[in-house]
């Protein structure tokens, strides 16, 4: 029986640290393209009670998107052992492209997986890239597609990267630029021969796509300020609808998922969710475990079964699950640990909207 085993993972975090002092001196607008009067100790203060972010990371300003993520590939495919011509696919999440960095317009044409093979210097033609364009749950879904390309026998080992560098494209008169930052992740996914009773690998997943009215809750559009003119591509979000619609979507999906691999809570070891917003991701775990009747947990519980990026790293978009995979895999999150055997949930929301989850179970040997 094919299994889709995770064989390599990698990822790129800047070095550049930007903190609340950034802030400090920004002038904020409203929706009405009006200045906000509130001081900006009192909207930095109220901003990181709500997200608990810290830190966020920005990339330096000669770096493009599909460098970063070359950077997460090569760290993934040296983690894997798997020699870079063997690869039969690159599907590389992101949704911005290569930011130019003058005009700051994106450049998606070559596609990012293009760039990132040539980047990687392979060199076999028959390495197909495709670009993922599906908001923040990019890697989750590319990760569900190369399975299937996998259990079709269309290929043995797929690299998928995720990367995005939304300082560049963020309105620095919105005082939702302080959730973004940058960052790229990688993992190389292969095709496995194992018993037909060994259940390893990606187990279960889904994939829910509302685009009707819940289109325009993640945009783009003109600065708040009407007299910055430095770019017309910026995020725009309506943060009050993409809660609600979370609450109201997140944990049903991730519970159906669970039910369909007739898995209960208390089988996984970890939830990886998407670093967007963390009293967001706290509500939807608090209702997720809701549906499984049980009752108030301290917020320790819950920091031990969803470890957090956000507080240090900010939201990074399509990077932050792989990026938090990869740093529990290496042992960088103490005290978190992922062993053989273990199961996890992967649960990611971003523009569209779009949600996915996907269940995978670590190997208990290595067959490599």
């Amino acid at each position: 029986m094919i299994r889709s085993i995770i064989t390599g993972t990698g990822h790129y975090l800047p070095n550049q640290i930007i903190k609340r002092d950034h802030f400090l001196k920004k002038v904020f607008y409203d929706k009405r393209g009006l200045k906000i009067e509130k001081s900006n100790e009192e909207i930095i203060n109220k901003f990181q009670k709500i997200t608990e972010i810290e830190e966020r990371r920005y990339v330096n300003e000669r770096l493009l998107n599909s460098d970063i993520a070359a950077f997460a590939a090569k760290k993934a495919l040296i983690n894997s052992k798997i020699y870079k011509e063997k690869i039969d696919y690159i599907i590389s999440a992101h949704n911005y492209g290569d930011i130019h960095p003058i005009s700051y317009q994106s450049d998606f044409m070559p596609s990012i997986a293009a760039k990132v093979k040539n980047k990687l210097k392979i060199k076999n033609q028959k390495c197909k890239p495709y670009d993922m364009i599906f908001g923040c749950t990019g890697w989750i879904e590319g990760m569900i597609l190369a399975h299937q390309l996998l259990r079709s026998k269309h290929a043995k080992n797929i690299l998928i990267t995720s990367s995005e560098t939304l300082s560049q494209v963020i309105d620095p008169h919105d005082r939702n630029a302080m959730i973004f930052s940058d960052g790229a992740g990688a993992a190389v996914l292969s095709a496995i021969e194992y018993l037909e009773n060994e259940k390893y690998g990606i187990l279960h997943y889904d994939t829910q796509c509302n685009n009707n009215e819940e289109l325009y809750y993640l945009t783009n559009g003109p600065s708040l300020n009407p007299n910055y003119k430095k770019s017309l591509v910026n995020i725009r979000m309506n943060g009050r609808r993409i809660y609600e619609y979370a609450l109201t979507e997140v944990p049903n999906m991730l519970k159906n998922i669970l039910d369909h691999a007739n898995l209960h809570i208390k089988n996984i070891s970890k939830i990886l969710i998407h670093q967007a917003n963390a009293k967001m991701d706290y509500a939807i775990l608090k209702r997720l475990l809701k549906l499984y009747n049980y009752a108030s947990l301290n917020k320790n519980f819950m920091s031990q079964i969803m470890p957090m990026t956000i507080q240090k790293f900010g939201n990074s978009s399509v990077a932050t699950v792989p990026t938090l995979l990869d740093l529990i895999l290496k042992e960088k999150m103490p005290p978190h640990k992922i062993k053989p055997g273990d199961t996890i949930l992967m649960a990611s929301l971003g523009a569209g909207m779009n949600i996915n989850g996907m269940i995978y179970r670590f190997p208990k040997k290595n067959k490599l």
